[in-house]
């Protein structure tokens, strides 16, 4: 097998981790970098897993989704309230988990079928490595 990674730097969006018993159950932002990890059984006729500058479907759904959003988890308790005038000061983004390792996943879960659509099958997601900054980051793999 065959993989490359492209990385997003400085994507900034900020989260809130409702269940955390300290600061991090406040909304807050950070520069984020995703890494994605592609593979690949054969490569295309340019000799790449893939084309880093065809990648412009991915950079778009960034800007359009994360780009100064402000990601909640579906159960949030305090969601509702959050959004009741949301229009006027963020833009939301609803995920199953706003945790980094969460995000990382539904990161791979909204990504993976549009590599696999855009290659033609031939191409795939192998992981997402999600940096919270430059001190933390979480990393999804799915299992085999």
């Amino acid at each position: 097998m065959f993989t490359c990674t492209k990385v997003y730097r400085d994507v900034p969006f900020a989260h809130r981790q409702h269940r955390h018993s300290g600061n991090c159950a406040f909304i807050h932002g950070h520069n984020w970098g995703i890494g994605l990890e592609f593979g690949c059984k054969q490569l295309d006729e340019r000799g790449f897993v893939v084309d880093f500058g065809g990648l412009a479907y991915i950079k778009t759904w960034i800007d359009q989704n994360l780009d100064h959003a402000c990601l909640f988890a579906a159960d949030d308790p305090e969601r509702e309230a959050l959004l009741k005038n949301h229009h006027k000061l963020f833009k939301p983004l609803i995920v199953p988990s706003a945790s980094t390792e969460g995000i990382a996943q539904f990161l791979f879960d909204t990504l993976d079928p549009m590599v696999r659509k855009e290659s033609q099958g031939r191409a795939w997601l192998i992981s997402v490595h999600l940096y919270e900054d430059s001190k933390n980051s979480a990393r999804y793999q799915p299992d085999v």
